[in-house]
């Protein structure tokens, strides 16, 4: 049996969870606009909820201001109503079937604030990478318990995917950093 395989379920779960901090992060606004900032807003329209990337087409033509080009002018009305009641903090103004989103400059309470979150949300992944090396750990166990692998193996498959966890570990602990600074820097 190959060191790797059956390792390697374990890593792409983990490479999937440090993929949706990096998505969550990239939700989190900094005081300059991007437009995945609104990545996270649903539109209740259709008899549904729709991302706003499905309805409207979204550009940062400045350094402080987001766009939103909604494609259906009767859908204008229920775009601007989410972005209001988001928890952006963002007040849009309608011109037309275009919603203009002003991003205000952070203020210190507000970026000490974004910094909880961000810590808030990484230790939330920790948590899953760590139950992700629970699982394998049993996996492994019940392996070398029906003799499917044997000690030598079980330790150093063992040893392995707690390299792979500890690699993760230390990714989610730079990237919180990277956003860290960047909600920091004026």
């Amino acid at each position: 049996m190959s060191t790797n395989s059956n390792l390697i379920p374990f890593e792409t779960k983990m490479q999937n969870t440090l993929q949706s901090l990096t998505q969550d992060l990239s939700t989190i606004r900094t005081g300059r606009a991007h437009v995945s900032m609104l990545d996270l807003i649903k539109i209740e329209v259709y008899g549904q909820k729709m991302p706003i990337n499905q309805l409207a087409t979204i550009s940062t033509p400045e350094s402080q201001l987001l766009t939103v080009q909604v494609w259906d002018a009767a859908n204008v009305k229920f775009v601007d109503k989410a972005l209001r009641e988001s928890d952006l903090n963002i007040n849009p103004t309608v011109d037309g079937q275009i919603v203009r989103v002003p991003v205000p400059k952070l203020s210190e309470e507000r970026r000490l604030d974004l910094i909880k979150i961000v810590k808030n949300q990484s230790e939330k992944i920790k948590i899953s990478i760590r139950n992700i090396r629970r699982e394998g750990m049993d996996l492994l166990k019940n392996l070398l318990k029906n003799k499917e692998i044997s000690e030598d193996d079980n330790t150093k498959l063992s040893n392995e995917l707690q390299q792979i966890t500890d690699k993760f570990i230390s990714e989610i602990d730079k990237k919180i950093s990277e956003k860290e600074q960047e909600i920091i820097k004026v």
